[in-house]
């Protein structure tokens, strides 16, 4: 076509990219066309480089992804029982004790961190006061471990030690176990780092009274199937992160009547079960495990390039790949959202917590969108949560077969986290969570919603390369 054939045709516009010229397009009244776009890894030279080393990979990398994922969807988890800590976590000593996130010393540690560990070592006995205790952690006596290495996760600071209940998981496909305390509710609690004598009290009353009433009614129930829970309440406006009400009412309809069964005292049996109907957050310490269950069965899937891990301490956030058990760290985010009144954000510690293994396994912050009214906890609207929940399908490799969203016309939720799609598109993971005050003792402050840093994808995927470089 000649230029005076060009210049005679209407022009039609299809602007690439940036949006900024659109305005003049809309001054002038031409009609167009935009199309989002955007290069790769945001044109990050380096980490295009990085991603062209490993794409002669990528049927290899694709099969091992669709491999970890139907592990993950097959996955089944079975509540068997709820015992200390010390009887049945792998390589549980009573100097032990674990926490949520990476690996950190005690030195290092966040506030809500070094606040829950003093106060279960009064709660276990070993040391009086909380001098005494602080003492003790510096001592270099005390083993102190990522909770993930254990089969183990727990929110928030995530600790726990010896003589802690703990709920146990089983999953009959893949036969592995994981582990997670038993929540303590809202309010002043160890886990966000509370350890006045009401919380220890607590704890107490957990294990001389909860624990063993549960344990027997579990028993008699031949165990409670946990994934089947989360189904039905995705259909009830929870997403089993911060919204529990409908999984923590199910669980106690399961488990009602076999409490009632058990050998113990009529008050023991009333106790046992007001503690869970008055705790809504009661089932987030069974949908942890079960989806870290469901995870840990993929792990050591060579060539997969798909998270089973995201987790943080309060300093860092960690990722782990289904490729390694190597951790890849960065300085951990601050959460915005919605603060508690008194409140203000400076108050708040960096991102921490366990609990993102649930966005990590396709529910929490993905299924948002089956949950509206959690726009309310943690700020946000009803739209960004529906769009939240669509956009994490562009980072993952598939999606899960049971977990649907009955908002968005019954839609899967996204599963399987690729860290190569993140890196391509710039979109990072969407979590949901609580946030601790900064100091020890003082508790929740607010909650909101946060993304993992994206230097931890970026230090994954040169680790990657570099391991599939030396094949």
């Amino acid at each position: 076509m000649s230029t005076k054939q060009l210049f005679n045709e209407e022009l039609r516009v299809v602007n690439i990219g940036s949006p900024s010229f659109k305005k003049d397009y809309d001054t002038q009244n031409i009609d167009y066309v935009h199309l989002e776009w955007k290069p790769p890894a945001s044109g990050n030279i380096k980490l295009i480089k990085l991603l062209d080393q490993i794409y002669p990979m990528k049927e290899l990398i694709e099969k091992a992804n669709e491999e970890v994922v139907e592990k993950i969807k097959t996955a089944e988890a079975k509540l068997i029982g709820v015992q200390k800590a010390i009887d049945v976590i792998p390589k549980m000593t009573n100097h032990t004790i674990l926490h949520s996130g990476p690996p950190i010393k005690f030195d290092k540690m966040a506030g809500p961190m070094r606040g829950a560990i003093i106060g279960a070592l009064i709660y276990e006995g070993l040391a009086k006061d909380q001098d005494e205790a602080t003492k003790l952690a510096k001592s270099g006596k005390i083993i102190f471990d990522s909770a993930h290495h254990h089969q183990a996760v727990g929110p928030m600071a995530g600790v726990i030690s010896p003589s802690m209940p703990v709920h146990i998981l089983y999953n009959e496909i893949h036969e592995n176990y994981s582990y997670c305390t038993i929540n303590e509710g809202l309010g002043k609690v160890l886990r966000y780092g509370a350890n006045s004598k009401e919380v220890i009290e607590r704890l107490k009353f957990i294990e001389k009274t909860v624990m063993p009433v549960l344990n027997q009614a579990i028993k008699l129930a031949e165990g409670i199937d946990v994934k089947s829970i989360i189904t039905q309440a995705l259909h009830m406006g929870d997403e089993c992160h911060n919204r529990n009400k409908a999984s923590s009412a199910i669980f106690l309809r399961e488990i009602a009547s076999y409490i009632v069964q058990t050998d113990y005292s009529n008050e023991e049996k009333q106790k046992t079960i007001e503690f869970i109907k008055n705790n809504e957050h009661y089932f987030l310490n069974l949908s942890m495990p079960y989806c870290k269950l469901a995870l840990d069965s993929a792990r050591n899937t060579k060539y997969s390039t798909v998270l089973i891990a995201m987790s943080r301490n309060g300093v860092v956030f960690g990722i782990q790949l289904a490729h390694s058990d190597e951790w890849f760290t960065a300085p951990a985010n601050y959460v915005k959202g919605l603060m508690f009144p008194g409140f203000k954000e400076d108050d708040a510690a960096p991102d921490i917590g366990d609990s993102s293994i649930t966005e990590t396994c396709g529910i929490g912050g993905f299924a948002m969108g089956g949950a509206p009214a959690i726009v309310q906890f943690v700020g946000g609207a009803v739209k960004q949560a529906f769009d939240y929940s669509k956009e994490m399908h562009e980072i993952t490799t598939g999606k899960h077969q049971v977990f649907t969203l009955p908002p968005l016309d019954f839609m899967q939720t996204a599963l399987g986290i690729d860290m190569v799609k993140v890196i391509d598109t710039g979109i990072l993971p969407i979590i949901n969570t609580g946030m601790a005050h900064k100091k020890a003792g003082v508790g929740q402050v607010g909650a909101g919603l946060v993304n993992p840093p994206m230097e931890c994808f970026e230090k994954a995927l040169e680790s990657f390369s570099k391991s599939i470089m030396k094949e």
